[in-house]
């Protein structure tokens, strides 16, 4: 299946993954917040703290920056908006690497679906943006202290390379060959 230029192999045929926009800016605050509250609910404040994105300095600022980039990708289910990807260049705190990469600089998708393979297809939908950029690493990260997030990245195909420590914040960097 292919939705919108991006090829959507393996996928249930009910998702499509199109371009974002500026116009996505509520969507991901939706998203996020929902995302920071389940995580909350959970004792995970350390992924993307406690308040929500428009509590929080900036916020309204800082998601309008991210619907505005052009590696923005949403994900639907059954024509709603239920997930966001955002690739493109690495982070400056992830040591660099000799191959060529894409990175995926953001991942979240609504709790309210939970199962529904919404995660696996947005991470599909990064596989395919790297090989259609001819890149050789698709790479992500998260944070350290979520161990079900890592090994929920590691069953999608990743493989553990870096940490960092931001601050006292401690994140795992994860690799996957696009070739």
């Amino acid at each position: 299946m292919v939705a919108a230029g991006i090829a959507t192999v393996g996928m249930p045929s009910n998702i499509v993954i199109r371009p974002g926009s500026e116009t996505d800016s509520p969507l991901l605050v939706e998203l996020l917040d929902e995302a920071v509250a389940w995580m909350v609910a959970r004792g995970q404040t350390g992924q993307w703290g406690d308040k929500p994105v428009a509590d929080r300095l900036n916020g309204d600022e800082w998601v309008r920056g991210l619907a505005s980039d052009s590696g923005l990708r949403i994900a639907e289910l059954d024509n709603i908006p239920v997930g966001a990807l955002i690739v493109g260049n690495a982070p400056e705190y992830a040591p660099a690497i000799d191959r060529s990469e894409l990175y995926i600089n953001m991942l979240v998708t609504s709790r309210g679906y939970a199962g529904k393979q919404l995660g696996s297809a947005l991470i599909e939908a990064a596989i395919e943006a790297g090989r259609t950029a001819d890149r050789e690493v698709l790479r992500v990260d998260c944070w350290a202290g979520a161990p079900t997030l890592v090994a929920w990245y590691e069953r999608q195909g990743f493989k553990r390379t870096d940490t960092y420590d931001i601050d006292g914040w401690k994140g795992q960097i994860f690799s996957m060959p696009l070739r």
